[in-house]
């Protein structure tokens, strides 16, 4: 009897560890994906202010094509 409250005990610990790391690495990957978030919110803005400042109409998809085509 001892030895399966022993047993058990130590599996909820190695579950409880695991699920530490996995916790700590699913924190890293909403970091990261906030950092890549805030990235493209300013890489938006700086977009759309570049829109409004350059061109008071809407734009030639055309300008945007490299040279060879």
């Amino acid at each position: 009897m001892h030895d399966t409250i022993d047993q058990r005990l130590t599996d909820l610990e190695i579950k409880a560890s695991f699920t530490e790391d996995l916790l700590e690495q699913l924190d890293l990957v909403v970091i990261r994906q906030q950092q890549q978030i805030d990235l493209l919110v300013r890489e938006v803005t700086r977009l759309q202010q570049r829109s409004t400042d350059g061109q008071d109409g809407p734009r030639n998809a055309a300008d945007d094509l490299p040279p060879h085509y």
